[in-house]
This record gives structure tokens, sequence and C-alpha cells, in this order.
């Protein structure tokens, strides 16, 4: 299985090593391929909301730029990680704008999904999605709104399976692998 592990640290003093190499070892051990891009490391343009995506160039961005080749490995992937660090509940500003420019993923048509109105997908596979954020001082409500965004997210993309949990940041090292290794087993369990 094919693993995009999207690293949405905002530089290299706010490394997310510990749970990269966690993560890395855990995947390793069941024969999955990873893949990390540090976002900050890679060119990204904001998205313009042109929908050039959806009209002039059917899924593919206009803006030549690094999200390209992620939006392409994404959705080649069996498993996408999104490691972040926790800003008022949400990602990273690295995570969100690559997040962002992965909407030429979707059709600009709409279906309903458990009621609510979503695109269509535009591919007949998507991935699963972990999402973990990473806290300095855990907050109940940034934590549960972290998770309901990725959840929500998970749904918007069509993604079979998903799970998130958050970790504290220098805080928690005895658990990291425990709690890898759980959400692991939520995304692999459901397939």
């Amino acid at each position: 299985m094919k693993v995009l592990l999207l690293n949405g640290e905002k530089n290299e003093k706010n490394d997310l090593n510990q749970f990269v190499g966690v993560m890395e070892r855990k995947l390793e051990q069941r024969d999955w391929l990873v893949n990390e891009i540090k976002l900050h490391k890679k060119t990204i343009a904001d998205c313009l909301g042109c929908f050039a995506c959806w009209v002039k160039k059917p899924g593919l961005c206009i803006i030549d730029d690094d999200a390209q080749e992620i939006a392409r490995r994404f959705i080649n992937s069996d498993l996408i990680i999104y490691l972040t660090p926790v800003f008022f509940g949400g990602y990273s500003y690295q995570l969100k704008k690559a997040l962002d420019r992965m909407i030429p993923l979707m059709s600009p048509f709409f279906t309903k999904v458990d009621g609510e109105i979503h695109h269509k997908p535009r591919y007949g596979k998507y991935p699963s999605i972990i999402g973990i954020g990473v806290m300095t001082e855990f907050n109940k409500e940034e934590a549960e709104l972290f998770k309901n965004l990725v959840r929500r997210n998970s749904i918007n993309l069509h993604s079979p399976n998903c799970a998130s949990d958050i970790f504290i940041k220098d805080k928690e090292t005895d658990c990291i692998e425990q709690k890898i290794y759980n959400l692991l087993n939520k995304v692999s369990d459901k397939k």
C-alpha cells in the first residue's frame, strides 16, 4: 500500500520528526511504502478559486507548482496522513493551502452523501485519511474541532475510512507508538 504523509510543520524549528519516525516504522512493519512531503519546503500557491480546474483544465489546477504533483500522489495513494500543529482547532497554513489545492480531484457536479450535498467524485477510488494534530498544551475544544475537521474533510474527499487523534508535543513520548498503531488499525480494519 502507498502512504502519502503530508507534513504541515511550519518550519524546521517546529519539527514533527518524533512523530514521523514512529509512523514510518509502524507503516514499514506493514510493508507499506511511505512518501513524506514537508509542505513548507514546497512551492504551493494559494487556491485562486477560479474553478479553471473544473471548466478549463478538468482535473488539473492551472497553477503550475508543486501542488500539481502532490495532487497526483494524493489520488494515487491508499492512505493519506495529515500531520500538523493545531491552530485554533484547524490545520497549519502549510497543510490548509495544500488541501485547498486538492479541489481538482473532485467533480464540479453534486451528489448527496448521508443527506448532505457534496461534490461528486472524479475518480473511482480515494485514499483513507488519518489526521494527526499536535498541540503544545491540550485544549479540549480545539481537539474536538480538529477531529471534526478531519472527519468532515474526509467526507468531502470521498475517503472510505478516516481516523484522527491529538498528540501533545514533548509530553506523550511514551504513548506515541500505541496511538499511531491504534489509528492505523482504525483505517485498516474497515477495508
